[in-house]
C-alpha cells in the first residue's frame, strides 16, 4: 500500500510519460503570406487529449524572427493556457501570424508544442510537438 493510496489518489505518471498524450492538427488560412509587406494568416490549432486522464494543458507557438505573433512582428513566441482537458476531449483555437517588411520570400517553419502539466503550469509532465511550414511569396 503506497502513500498515495491512503489519500485515495492513484499514480498515473508512468502511463502519461510513456506515450504522446496529445494529438495536434495545424492548418493555415490562407496557406501563404505576401513577402516584404504587412500581411497575416490564421493558424488553426486543434489539441486532442489521447490519454485516459484529464490533463492541465498549455500550447506554445514559436515562429522565426522574420515573422511575428503581433502586428509589429516583435513577439516570436506565445503560450496559450487551455486549462484542464478531459480524456478524449478536443480544443480548437486560432493564432494570427504576421509578416512585415523584413519577411523575405521563402519557407518559414512554425513550431507548436502541447504541454501536459501537473499541479500548476510550472511543472511539466510530458509534451508533444508539431510543425508546419508557411510560404512567403512576392506579390
Amino acid at each position: 500500500m503506497g502513500l498515495l493510496d491512503v489519500f485515495g489518489k492513484k499514480d498515473v505518471s508512468g502511463e502519461l510519460t510513456k506515450k504522446a498524450p496529445y494529438g495536434l492538427k495545424l492548418s493555415l488560412h490562407p496557406f501563404r503570406i505576401t513577402a516584404n509587406r504587412s500581411d497575416s494568416v490564421r493558424m488553426n490549432v486543434k489539441v486532442t487529449n489521447r490519454s485516459t486522464e484529464p490533463l492541465l494543458t498549455s500550447v506554445v507557438v514559436q515562429v522565426p524572427k522574420k515573422l511575428g505573433l503581433d502586428s509589429t512582428c516583435l513577439s516570436s513566441a506565445r503560450e496559450i493556457r487551455i486549462g484542464e482537458l478531459a480524456p478524449g476531449d478536443s480544443k480548437e483555437f486560432g493564432v494570427d501570424i504576421f509578416g512585415g517588411t523584413k519577411t523575405d520570400e521563402g519557407h518559414y517553419d512554425i513550431n507548436v508544442t502541447a504541454i501536459a502539466h501537473y499541479r500548476n503550469y510550472a511543472y511539466v509532465l510530458n509534451s508533444e510537438k508539431a510543425a508546419t511550414s508557411l510560404r512567403a511569396v512576392k506579390a
